[in-house]
């Protein structure tokens, strides 16, 4: 019986030591959340209209040429996989990583893995990457999200893929994030999609419509990722945030369930003292 009041001692120690990492996790993850929270929301109507812009120019002009623009007869796809940097945030990354899954089925691709999860999973998969250098998503900052637009510019006019998607997590609130898998160029990708009956006005480029648009894209795709990179971020943090509270709660009814547990066997074993006690007293 002391053996075993023991055990639940020593149970109910490293619970609450777990709890206690736990707690912290999940106050470190709220006092980053807001500000994370704040960038995704303030970059998303810019990089909406810049995107909405390009696809309106792209539509608009009847002689361009671009071959950002134009339907591309190479099918190879290029995916910006946007993980976190570490565990212990639920099934952020799980989710993720099976999001890609299913929109790369029956798929020649490559990877431009962010983050040091998306490293990892890249390497244990063996997909083809065009480069590690940004695993730590932590650390990504605006510059390196233009080096990133411009090597993938750079690859897509040589024809390494003919497309790029961008493979990230939307935040959608606090309690909800959602991965999704978006194609960015060609931009013939995105205006497919959209109503071509409607009236637009003919824009004048100088020197050129295409030039511009050239000129342009790189600048687009590298908001793009920035923005994708803001919103995986406070996904990160808001499901690291959901899941520890989640684990500090699951600690405290455990440690309440073990309380309980060593109260009654404590009860029990000076029952049994005093039972013993007391026969012995008889017996004299």
């Amino acid at each position: 019986m002391a053996a075993n009041m023991k055990a639940v001692k020593l149970r109910i120690k490293s619970v609450q030591s777990t709890m206690q990492i736990t707690k912290a996790m999940e106050l470190v993850a709220s006092s980053k959340l807001r500000k994370a929270k704040e960038r995704a929301e303030v970059c998303r109507p810019y990089f909406e209209t810049m995107h909405q812009t390009l696809v309106d120019i792209a539509q608009g002009n009847t002689d361009f040429s671009s071959v950002y623009a134009r339907e591309s007869g190479n099918e190879k796809r290029c995916y910006v996989l946007i993980a976190g940097d570490r565990g212990l945030a639920g099934g952020y990354n799980t989710n993720l990583f099976k999001c890609l899954e299913a929109a790369s089925v029956n798929q020649d691709f490559l990877v431009l893995p962010i983050g040091k999860k998306a490293v990892e999973y890249s390497k244990r998969n063996g997909f083809a990457c065009v480069t590690e250098s940004f695993g730590e998503i932590a650390d990504v900052s605006v510059a390196d999200c233009f080096e990133m637009a411009n090597l993938l510019c750079g690859e897509f006019k040589k024809g390494e893929f003919g497309h790029i998607d961008l493979c990230y997590t939307k935040f959608v609130s606090m309690l909800s994030q959602q991965p999704s898998a978006i194609p960015v160029l060609p931009l013939k990708d995105l205006t497919d999609e959209q109503d071509t009956k409607s009236i637009r006005n003919l824009i004048l480029y100088e020197p050129d419509a295409s030039e511009v648009f050239d000129a342009i894209v790189p600048e687009y795709l590298a908001g793009l990722i920035y923005g994708a990179v803001c919103e995986s971020v406070a996904s990160e943090l808001a499901a690291r945030r959901t899941a520890m509270e989640a684990a500090t709660n699951n600690a405290e009814e455990m440690i309440e369930k073990l309380n309980l547990h060593y109260n009654r066997a404590r009860q029990a074993s000076i029952t049994q003292e005093i039972t013993e006690i007391v026969g012995g007293a008889e017996g004299v």
